[in-house]
């Protein structure tokens, strides 16, 4: 299969257009975002993905961040972003306060990260979320082989020191998604090297996908 997503863009027009500093699956999630819109991201580390979206999208961006460095990183380049816990402040934001909101990599270490993905879609017309994928086939195999919790280039952590406190598979995510009446719009399933393998979501993208980034609206 070609590397594409829904929206068309190749790998190779992804690297091409992102600054060296962005991941592969930040330009994806740019990617799904409209020019002009209101943006929020959610654990948005350094800002490297808000950073490329006010300067690449002209979005009204707006970050927040548990750690101190990370929002002083984003201050010290101009990027609009407070220190918060998602788990907490998300809850204080108003339904509908902006476009888009983005949960890039982080919804594995929520602690209630299905009552975080209802405040995701009701905070933005659109959400989109990214995650690792537990049910890829190497994670499979480190337990059935090892018998061991397994460490990836997406689950990098050993069991006793990983941030991850509800790892799930591509397929558990879907089925929450129907259980809360989310669509997903659109989908894009990478692999360990960062290239996009296709943009489903069944049984095959669950075994193939190291991750996955999902753009999501309520019903």
């Amino acid at each position: 299969m070609s590397p594409r997503d829904d929206a068309g863009v190749t790998l190779a027009t992804a690297r091409a257009t992102r600054p060296r500093d962005i991941r592969v699956d930040l330009q994806l999630i740019a990617e799904m975002i409209e020019p002009g819109s209101r943006v929020l991201d959610v654990g948005c580390g350094d800002g490297a993905l808000l950073d490329h979206l006010v300067h690449f999208k002209q979005v009204d961006g707006r970050g927040l961040e548990l750690s101190m460095d990370g929002v002083h990183a984003c201050v010290s380049h101009g990027l609009s972003v407070i220190q918060g816990d998602a788990d907490t402040d998300l809850k204080d934001y108003p339904t509908d306060a902006f476009d888009f909101v983005v949960l890039s990599q982080t919804l594995q270490a929520m602690r209630a990260p299905r009552e975080i993905l209802g405040h995701l879609v009701r905070i933005g017309r659109r959400a989109v979320v990214s995650f690792p994928n537990f049910g890829y086939w190497r994670a499979r195999l480190a337990l059935l082989v090892q018998g061991r919790m397994p460490v990836t280039d997406r689950l990098p952590y050993q069991w006793w020191e990983s941030p991850n406190i509800h790892v799930c598979t591509i397929t558990d995510f879907v089925s929450l998604c129907r259980e809360m009446g989310i669509t997903i719009e659109r989908s894009v399933i990478l692999d360990r090297h960062d290239l996009v393998r296709g943009s489903g979501f069944g049984a095959l993208a669950n075994l193939i996908a190291a991750q996955g980034v999902f753009l999501l609206h309520r019903s």
